[in-house]
């Protein structure tokens, strides 16, 4: 019980960092450039630890039980990979759930993948009008913002016959109703365009557009898309060509199919703005709370696992494991309580975030050495290989990606420099 209960410390040890990566991450406005160094250090330090300590010793223990060298490469080596592939799938998974927002990289990867989708769609209802397609697909990215989301409700009146042209609009759900007087003339559903030539001469409109039940459309201004042609020869050639007459006649001949016109104006498009990141976050750090403390849980217990089912005394403490874990809880600590900041989160909320990661630090130090390290070696070897490769996906996953976006090609040196830090206490340790 006495060993129990110092694993959970040194869990608690090791995880205790995390609170002063918050407080900095929050008060001090520490160099980026400094921290992705800081964090590229113990990235490596992390992967020495993982090589030496984990997978070599495990396979040692594994020679003892009479393996060969290929049997125990391969349970060793499946445990990492099954202990990567678990953490992977789940750490997506919460991710999507709103996790992303506690880590700068992560959540501009969601977010970028959001966006795609998002406008993916609206896209695709883009590409089934006829006047849209005339446009060349590689500029679609500057229209976009001019697009706009419109809601009716059931037998609202969008317009008149006589109302001035001021607008395109195609269903992205719905049906509106074409009406010649009382009387309807068309019906209109999902992906079908109507007020094309308003962008081109804005006339009256020559009949009414009224609901049938709750429509949703993609609305694109007069007044938006002159502007946008004004600034943009490109468009404003092609706009040209629309208004003549043998153009305005033949609008479904000799342009690219809509499927074919919606992937390359897809692939055409620019990386995410700042504007739509923040707005992103904004929304993504709403209800999260559950998710952010799950990824942070997450990215805990693997390696406290690991530290208490190795612990049988001080000469049998993981000292690389733990110091490449606490230096690294500080840099990703700061940077993901800065993002939780512009999320919208309090102060002593995202404290209250991330102290689960001592509680979490500490149970699995506990459980890893109750029941881990006291398993048949076979079964503690798995066990340990499997949190291994959780780790090792932690450190590639979240460490190195967020190393290199606040410090670049300077990550290289430091990471270096934590694998043979590591290195060397791994060789005193089994030298003494």
């Amino acid at each position: 019980m006495e060993m129990v209960v110092l694993a959970a410390l040194l869990g608690l040890a090791t995880t205790s960092s995390s609170m002063l990566g918050v407080a900095l991450g929050l008060y001090v406005p520490l160099s980026k450039r400094l921290l992705g160094c800081i964090l590229a250090f113990a990235a490596g330090g992390l992967i020495s630890a993982l090589a030496i300590e984990l997978a070599f010793n495990g396979a040692r223990e594994l020679f003892q039980l009479d393996f060969g060298v290929g049997a125990a490469w391969l349970l060793v080596g499946s445990g990492f990979a099954i202990g990567a592939t678990i953490y992977s799938v789940v750490s997506r998974y919460l991710d999507h759930m709103g996790a992303a927002v506690r880590s700068p990289v992560r959540f501009r990867e969601f977010a970028q993948m959001h966006r795609e989708r998002d406008i993916k769609e609206v896209i695709a209802l883009l590409s089934r009008c006829d006047l849209l397609r005339h446009l060349p697909p590689e500029e679609i990215g500057a229209l976009l913002p001019s697009v706009r989301t419109r809601r009716l409700g059931p037998g609202e009146i969008l317009f008149n016959a006589g109302d001035p042209g001021d607008a395109l609009y195609i269903v992205a759900s719905g049906k509106v109703e074409i009406l010649e007087g009382d009387r309807p003339i068309a019906s209109l559903g999902e992906g079908e365009a109507f007020g094309e030539m308003a962008l081109l001469s804005g006339g009256a409109r020559t009949a009414t557009a009224r609901s049938a039940g709750e429509v949703e459309l993609l609305e694109i201004g007069r007044d938006d898309f002159e502007r946008l042609v004004a600034g943009d020869p490109v468009l404003a050639r092609a706009v040209e060509r629309l208004s003549h007459d043998r153009a305005l006649t033949n609008l479904s001949a000799g342009t690219p199919g809509a499927a074919n016109w919606a992937t390359i104006a897809s692939s055409s498009l620019e990386r995410l703005t700042q504007r739509e990141a923040n707005k992103i976050l904004a929304e993504g750090g709403h209800g999260a709370g559950i998710p952010i403390v799950l990824g942070n849980i997450l990215d805990t217990i693997p390696g406290c696992l690991v530290i208490g089912s190795t612990f049988h005394g001080w000469r049998t403490m993981s000292l690389t494991l733990m110091l490449g874990m606490f230096i690294g809880g500080i840099p990703e600590a700061a940077a993901s309580a800065a993002s939780l900041r512009k999320a919208g989160f309090r102060v002593p909320t995202i404290y209250g975030l991330w102290s689960t990661v001592l509680v979490a630090g500490m149970v699995a130090a506990a459980i890893g050495n109750g029941l881990i390290g006291g398993a048949h070696p076979l079964i503690t070897v798995f066990a340990e290989a499997l949190a291994g490769g959780a780790v090792l996906a932690v450190v590639t996953h979240a460490m190195i990606p967020e190393a290199i976006e606040e410090a670049g090609s300077l990550i290289v040196l430091p990471t270096t420099a934590g694998f043979l830090a590591a290195l060397y206490l791994a060789l005193v340790e089994h030298s003494v």
